[in-house]
């Protein structure tokens, strides 16, 4: 049974979304909170799998909510936004956020979401990943941290190749046709980049790419 905790400060939307993801059999809601702070403290007493996480918050807000969340338990954060490219969703997903919705998604696929997530998955799409990722690291005074780079000496040459590739937008099965290895070596690669890195999804692993230097703005692997 996957347990969700709801966070908006809207008790419509809260209502909703505990109604749709209640109503399935593996799914259980274990808890609501309608501001960052509330969140953070549900989240360390609640334990739960999945946090659904509205961004746009008066106090704490989501982001932050997100960051210490993330770093305080194993929770994963789904955000919650009303636009796809909202601001506080790129501070979210470097914050350690596994992926985003939109408010208005179908209820079918509001509860594939969660499941996706509590995999273990990253949520967006490849290509909206990247776009994101790109956009915010266009950004003036945004450059190249020497300190991330620095990590990329604890990779092989064959996992900074795939990290290239996850970055790049492209499917586990496009990487290992890319390399000419089977999926589960990719799969074992990405784990093992992540491992290292101490990152917590591909999500975290394009955002990485990126503001590490190894893949630029622009470029497709």
């Amino acid at each position: 049974m996957l347990r969700v905790l709801i966070v908006d400060d809207q008790d419509l939307f809260r209502a909703g979304f505990a109604m749709i993801l209640g109503a399935q059999p593996d799914i259980e809601v274990v808890g609501e909170a309608g501001d960052g702070a509330d969140a953070v403290a549900a989240a360390v007493e609640l334990a739960p799998d999945v946090v659904l996480m509205d961004v746009q918050m008066p106090g704490m807000d989501g982001v932050e909510a997100t960051a210490q969340i993330c770093a305080t338990t194993s929770a994963k954060v789904l955000i919650l936004t009303m636009f796809d490219l909202d601001e506080y969703v790129y501070g979210a997903l470097r914050a350690g956020a596994s992926g985003f919705i939109l408010k208005d998604i179908r209820r079918d696929e509001l509860a594939h979401a969660v499941r996706v997530v509590a995999a273990g998955e990253s949520l967006l799409a490849p290509a909206v990943t990247r776009r994101l990722v790109e956009d915010l690291v266009r950004r003036p005074g945004h450059g190249v941290a020497p300190r991330l780079a620095a990590r990329l000496e604890a990779l092989t040459e064959r996992e900074s190749e795939t990290l290239r590739l996850v970055a790049a937008g492209r499917s586990n099965a496009e990487i290992a046709a890319r390399l000419v290895v089977s999926e589960h070596t990719v799969k074992t690669h990405v784990s093992r980049i992540l491992t290292k890195l101490d990152l917590r999804d591909r999500v975290q692993a394009v955002v990485f790419a990126y503001e590490s230097g190894l893949v630029v703005p622009g470029s497709d692997a």
